[in-house]
Parts: structure tokens; sequence; C-alpha cells
């Protein structure tokens, strides 16, 4: 026994009897049919709206409602179902006009031996009608989804022809130039980008059309304002029959990543430069403590006038020279002992106001742009005096015709998307402290090595090539960034920020007067791995009153602590030194001499010594080269201290 086909059918008719003929028929056909009857054109919209329905069989010629309202009516209500029209009697111009009309096919309702068949053949044609549509709007839907992936994706996509003829580009090739999307096509690389970019594409275009397969590129494109460096995978497009018959091209830009990379490994070399740097000065400041505290001493006891009195003081201000160029190096290699406060920028701008006129000359115009109500930053005064000062002379000599010079402060927000394009920053509120000039500017090969030590485009024995290097190791130490923005003939803008601080500025305070060295009489311990500084200290500690334990390296200072039954009341030690470093060695004798005070000493700071550069609460340090009078009252301040 076969198994009935379900068929939902809507039958327009005005007599019952032929309804059942109808369905009599279906049955007949292998049909389980569920109907319903209806009659006009309410009744009909109610069915449609009530369920869904597989077709159509219609009456032509209904009292008040015939086939071809009902068809109307269904094609109204977007319903694409199979239509039959059964009737009595039909004209073959009546039937025409429904065929036209959109039904389906037509009978004779003395003659439904064509029912079957018909609907058989509808069905089949309805649902291959509905799969063909639901691949149409999958198609569509694919062709969307493509769509929105071209227009969104961040990279570029394109097509060309084996011509180079561009088919497509996605709106992202935007970047690129400033022709539209629609401009573009039809158009080749060489009506597009300048020659020597073309010039590359085709040669790559060619490399894949020969090789037939996927190849990567690095590749430059866009004009000169705006130049994007990107990685291109280009590979073939093959017809049915194998044929290439186009490339696509698929670029990610990494201009940013590149620039990232410069910076990092410019961020690299300045720190070997600056390990390089940091080892020479301590080398050179033991030698020239050596050399400027002796020849000081000499000078003591040789009065103005004497023989060789004059060679002792070349002597000695040569060693000043040459100390003032391992400061820098310091400076540079952030190796300095940093004595921060909490600063207002302004306040220190505006105190260096009248120095810098001095500084510039008359033909530069000076114009401070302070913000009025600027937060504070904690940094070393004597530091932001040295930046302002390097940043406004190498202002001065880009300007040798005059010029604006421009020292300008706010506070700034520097975003995360700042902070991805910029090495070493983190984003977060700054204190901004730029310094402008009209001059020369500058080129990118000029700014590349702008803060190396002893770079200089002056003539020879026009500087050091150093104040910018001191600069730049100033800024890092104390927390914060710098950055150039300059072009040949359109002058120079350095931008510095500095973490904001919360706090209230304190003031700072003027040098104080140099009074005679003081003396004292209590004992010492001095530890130095330099045998010449070590003399040298000696000599002056002793020349002020004091008694003098020596030793040159860390246990030697244990031994002579532990046979010494006195009191020592300070001890001055070498703070890097082998084998134990000066700070290790206060560590090991605090619980043995809890009441010692110590005094550190160093050419050079290694950054185990301090944290970011600071001392510790407390701590008392002397920088070398060290003068006779500043390590006396250096030692005379730490023992009143002590005392007080």
């Amino acid at each position: 026994m076969s198994v009935m086909k379900p068929l939902r059918v809507l039958i327009v008719e005005d007599s019952e009897d032929d309804t059942q003929l109808l369905l009599h028929e279906l049955r007949r056909g292998g049909y389980d049919p569920r109907h319903e009857r209806v009659d006009s054109a309410a009744a009909m919209d109610r069915a449609l709206a009530r369920q869904q329905w597989d077709m159509v069989i219609a009456d032509y010629s209904v009292p008040n409602f015939n086939s071809m309202t009902a068809l109307a009516l269904l094609k109204e209500r977007g319903h694409d179902l199979p239509f039959i029209i059964v009737s009595g009697t039909i004209t073959e111009e009546a039937a025409v006009f429904t065929m036209k009309a959109g039904a389906h096919d037509y009978l004779l309702k003395g003659n439904l031996k064509r029912l079957i068949p018909a609907i058989d053949r509808e069905l089949r044609e309805a649902e291959s009608h509905r799969e063909r549509r639901k691949a149409e709007e999958a198609l569509r839907e694919s062709e969307k989804r493509l769509q929105a992936i071209l227009d969104n994706s961040p990279a570029i996509i394109f097509l060309k022809d084996t011509e180079g003829r561009y088919l497509f580009v996605n709106p992202q090739f935007g970047q690129l130039t400033p022709l539209a999307p629609e401009q573009i096509l039809g158009k080749t690389d060489d009506e597009i980008f300048p020659p020597e970019q073309a010039a590359a594409f085709r040669a790559n275009d060619l490399k894949v059309l020969q090789a037939g397969v996927a190849l990567e590129f690095e590749e430059v494109a866009g004009h000169q304002d705006e130049l994007h460096t990107s990685i291109v995978a280009k590979f073939p497009l093959r017809n049915t029959e194998g044929t290439v018959y186009a490339i696509c091209g698929i670029a990610t830009d990494i201009t940013q990543r590149k620039s990232l990379e410069a910076q990092l490994r410019q961020a690299q070399k300045m720190e070997a430069i600056g390990r390089l740097a940091g080892g020479i000065a301590h080398d050179f400041n033991n030698l020239l403590t050596v050399i400027i505290g002796f020849s000081e001493l000499m000078l003591l006891s040789l009065p103005v006038g004497v023989p060789h009195h004059d060679s002792v003081e070349q002597i000695r201000q040569a060693g000043e020279k040459a100390a003032s160029l391992t400061r820098q190096l310091l400076a540079f290699s952030r190796q300095q002992v940093l004595q921060p406060k909490v600063l207002d920028l302004n306040a220190v701008v505006a105190n260096m106001d009248t120095m810098l006129q001095r500084v510039i000359g008359e033909d530069i115009d000076l114009l401070t742009m302070l913000s009025p109500s600027l937060t504070s930053v904690k940094a070393d005064p004597g530091q932001i005096q040295q930046i302002l000062m390097n940043l406004v002379v190498n202002a001065r000599d880009a300007m040798p015709e005059g010029g604006r010079l421009t020292i300008e402060t706010a506070d700034v927000v520097l975003d995360t998307d700042y902070a991805r394009r910029h090495v070493d920053v983190s984003p977060g509120r700054y204190v901004l402290l730029a310094v402008s000039d009209t001059g020369c500017g500058m080129d990118k090969q000029t700014q590349a090595r702008l803060f190396e030590p002893f770079f200089t485009t002056k003539a020879e024995g026009k500087g050091t090539g150093l104040g910018l290097s001191t600069v730049y190791g100033i800024v890092k130490q104390s927390g914060g960034n710098i950055w150039v923005y300059s072009e040949p003939g359109h002058g120079t803008t350095f931008r510095i920020y500095l973490p904001r601080i919360e706090e209230a500025a304190q003031a700072v305070e003027p040098d104080k007067a140099q009074e005679p060295s003081p003396r004292g009489s209590e004992t010492i311990l001095l530890v130095e791995d330099e045998a010449g500084v070590r003399n040298l200290a000696k000599t002056i500690l002793q020349t002020q009153g004091y008694t003098v334990l020596e030793a040159a390296q860390g246990e030697e200072a244990l031994r002579l602590s532990g046979q010494h039954e006195g009191l020592i009341h300070l001890m001055v030690t070498d703070m890097v030194m082998p084998e134990m470093s000066g700070r290790e060695l206060a560590e090991r004798l605090k619980p043995l001499r809890p009441n010692m005070k110590i005094l550190f000493v160093s050419g050079y700071t290694d950054k185990a010594m301090l944290h970011n550069g600071e001392l510790d609460p407390g701590m008392a340090f002397l920088q070398k080269p060290f003068t006779p009078q500043t390590l006396a009252r250096k030692v005379r301040e730490v023992l009143y201290d002590r005392k007080g």
C-alpha cells in the first residue's frame, strides 16, 4: 500500500460538490489533501494569514470573486504558490490571459485527468524554484559578507588583470592615493603612483605571473607627504581552464611597526652608548679627581707669582674642563645622582628668563607660553635648568640670522594610541615642556643621530656634541620622554614629557655662597680601591684635622673596623668597588657600628646603588671628581647632621 502524500491546498470555489470532486481526484492521485474552501476575498485573505499552503486551485468564475482577483490577492500578500485554474468552460483567449497574469495551468472541470500530472509538475517546479531562490539568497548573503569583509578589513585588498589594470580596490586602498575607488578602476600603477613605486609594483607582479604561485613583498606606496610601508601577499587567480587572468594583492600596513622598530633600535643603541660612556666617565673621574685635587693642594702651597703657580693652575683648569665633559657623559648615560624636588616648571622658566635673554642675544625674540595652572613635576631643579639652557643654546645656534624662540608649558594627556606609536611611552598625564625655533631645521638623517654623544653638525671647535645627549639622559633619568619634530628650512621643536605629580611645588633655594673649608677632629674610615684617589682623600682629610683609617677594599675595611677600639664617626667609601660594593660594606658595618655615618663617593653610579637615580632617604653622596673644598664641606655637613 503506497503512502499518501500530504498536500495543503486552498480551494477557491463556491460549489461544495465541485470541491469534493477535486478532493476525490487528488486522493485518487495519491495525495492526502488538507484543504479549506473560500469563496470571497476576505475569506481567502484570512486563510492565507492563518497557515502555510502548498498550492491554490481556483474556479475561473466565482460570483463576486473570480480567479484573477484571487491571483492578484495572492501576489499582493507576497505568496509564491502554484496557482491552477479549473473551469466548466473557458475560451482560449481567457486561458492565455490567465497564464500571462501568472496562473501556472488551467483545466476543464469535465476533464480532470490532467489535474494530477499538473499538480505533480507544479509542485516539482515550486520546490525547484524554492531551492533556486534559497541558493540565490545564500549567494546574496555570501556576497554581502564578502563585501563587508572587503570594506571593513584593515588590509588593503586589490585585483589587477594581467596587463596591470585595476579591476577592484577596497576602501582602504584610499590610504595610498587621493583618488576615489571608481577613479582607480581601469588605471595602471603608472597612472596612480610615482614612477619608482610603479616600476617596483610592476616588477613584483611580473614575478608572480612568472612563478604562478603566491609571493610576498615589502612595498612602499603613497606620496611624499605620507608614505606607507606594507607587507604585500600577491597571488594569481585562475579560471576553470587553469589560465591566470588576474593578480590579487593583500597588503598589511607595517608603517607604524617599522617606525617602532626604528625607535627601539635607536633606544637600544643609545643604551649601549650610554653604558660605554658611563664606564669611560667612571675611569676618567678617578683620574680627574687626582689631577684636580692634587693641583688644588699644590696651589695652596704656591702663592701667586711664584714659579710653576701658573702651570699648576693650567693643569687644574684643564682638569675642570675634562670633568665638565665627564659630567655630561654621566648625564647622557643616566648615571648621575639626582636630587629631585617637586617643581613648578613655570617658575623655573621665569627664573631663567634674564639669563636666557643674554644667551640668545638681541636678534632672537624669546616668547614664553606658560600654562597658568600647570601641574607640578618631580625633578632635579639643576638638571631642568641644564635642559633649558642646552636646548636654548641649540636653538640659538640654529638661527644665526635671528628668529623666534618659543618656550611652552602645558598639562597634556598621552593616550594609548600615542603610546602605541612611541617606544617606552606609557599612557597617562604629563607636563609638557617644549622649546621651538624658526631656524634651519634638520633632515631625517641628522635627527636619527641627534642625541648621540659627540655628534654635532657645528664647525670644529664650536661645540662638544654633548649638549643634546645630556638633555636626553636627564629627561630619561627623570622618568620622562623627549621627541624632536623638524624639517629642513622649517625650524625645530623639542617636546619633553615629564610625569605629573599632584603635590605643591617646593621653592628652589639659590646656591649658598662658598665658605672656607671647615675643619674637624673626628675619626674617618676611608675606603677607596683607586690608590691615587685614596691618597688624595687621605691628604685632604688629614689636612683638615681628621684621623683617617684607610682601606683599599671592603674586607680590609671590615678588618680595620674590628681592630679599632674607639669610635669611627664617619665612613667615606667609594660606591662601586670590585668584590664588595660600598653599599654592601655599609650594610655589613651598620649592625656593628650603628652610630657611624656613611658618605658614598663615586664618579659613576650603578643602578643597583640607587632607586631610579635617586638616593635613599638619609643617604649622603659626593660626586667625583671632587675638590679638596667640596670633600671637606661634604664631610663636615654629614658629621654635623649626625651631631644635630
